[in-house]
């Protein structure tokens, strides 16, 4: 009964370097770096670290008679939620956080796990995102791509309060400073808008309240930049920026893959890329009645896969995590230093201000419906009415 509740999890920490190859290049993994050679524990440690979600099987029904399993067809999805849960992690536990499966793991760790269990009251569940892929025009059970994950999670959002993040998806390949500013800083709702512009631009440190009680500081911001890198092929004059947005201390990797195969992309050695794989499908798990979670099936204990670059298929969505709001400017930085002005074909365009000749930018907002959780979700019709205030057009 142990082998088939943990299936596919039988090989051992000291089997992950057995493919990978003695050499003196450093190893980025989510904007950190490793040396095989001379520190191989810290490089296990970041990999095991990572939450790893995969195909799932026997949980309920999404929308109570849709399938029970995602096996073929939720591999983008999974690959969202190990995204957005690495944000998570950041946000409640530190990009250093370690994982030890023998130790006790604080409430935060359980409570973010419990947001992407296989259950239809779970914020960002298998349920919760098929069902809301079905306003970006994708039935249930269909692949996603990873520009359509990027707006359901943006959605799924608006509804999670406990985590309270900005989700910002860029648009046109262009990401607009003044936009990311105007919504991290916007006031929650209930409260005046006249405090969003009062502090736009006030330090991060800061944390003031308004006449109304609320803190008004820098919401957490996830930032998500679909891409097209070329046609059929990724064009090579992006690989090195590419692998440069792995080095970012903000990072949370991509999302990509091969058609219709989606990897979580998490750091790269030389011109390979190390990936999170999704399509192992395992039994679906609930949570204990004292609220933690039996992690050991979350968490990848085998080697992590590589790619070569080149056989990236060329659309892809980058991600990064920016607590603060100096976590940002830093990124903006790097972003100038790194990518913009060392390369004459650009990724992404980085600008300050809104560009004139598009619709006006409202930071979205939590639509006024009277239902919560998955009867919220299962009611898309007054989703999607009020769509166009928080709308970001597809790349």
């Amino acid at each position: 009964s142990v082998l088939s509740r943990y299936e596919n999890q039988i090989t051992i920490l000291s089997d992950y370097l057995e493919e990978f190859p003695e050499t003196d290049e450093p190893v980025w993994i989510l904007g950190r770096q490793h040396h095989l050679n001379t520190d191989k524990s810290k490089f296990l440690l970041d990999i095991s670290a990572r939450l790893w979600f995969t195909y799932r099987r026997k949980f309920s029904p999404i929308g109570g008679t849709g399938p029970s399993s995602d096996a073929g067809w939720g591999c983008m999805l999974r690959c969202g939620q190990m995204m957005l849960a690495q944000a998570l992690i950041c946000r409640h536990l530190g990009r250093d956080w370690q994982w030890d499966k023998h130790k006790k793991q604080p409430e935060e760790y359980h409570r973010i796990l419990r947001c992407f269990l296989d259950r239809k009251d779970c914020c960002y569940s298998i349920h919760q995102m098929a069902q809301m892929g079905v306003g970006e025009g994708k039935s249930i059970g269909e692949w996603f791509g990873p520009n359509t994950v990027a707006q359901v999670l943006k959605k799924l959002a608006l509804f999670d309060e406990w985590n309270s993040l900005a989700v910002y998806v860029s648009m046109d390949n262009t990401v607009v400073i003044e936009d990311i500013k105007k919504m991290c800083w916007s006031p929650p709702q209930g409260s005046s808008a006249a405090h969003s512009s009062a502090h736009l631009h006030r330090s991060a440190l800061g944390r003031n309240k308004n006449t109304a009680g609320f803190c008004t500081g820098w919401k957490p911001l996830l930032l998500i930049i679909p891409l097209r890198l070329g046609i059929n092929h990724i064009n090579p004059v992006y690989i090195d920026a590419f692998k440069e947005c792995f080095k970012m201390p903000q990072s949370l990797g991509a999302l990509g893959g091969k058609p219709n195969n989606a990897y979580y992309f998490i750091g790269f050695l030389g011109n390979e890329l190390i990936y999170l794989d999704p399509h192992t499908t395992q039994s679906f798990v609930d949570s204990e009645e004292n609220g933690t979670v039996d992690d050991q099936s979350f968490h990848c204990q085998q080697a992590p896969h590589r790619m070569k670059i080149m056989n990236l298929d060329p659309s892809v969505a980058l991600g990064f995590f920016c607590k603060e709001e100096c976590d940002f400017d830093n990124w903006c930085s790097l972003v100038q230093k790194e990518i913009l002005k060392q390369q004459s074909l650009r990724m992404f365009e980085l600008v300050q201000k809104h560009p004139p000749h598009w619709p006006p930018f409202i930071p979205p907002t939590k639509p006024e419906v009277t239902t919560t959780g998955a009867e919220l979700i299962e009611s898309t019709d007054k989703l999607f009415e009020v769509e166009e205030e928080f709308e970001i057009l597809s790349v």
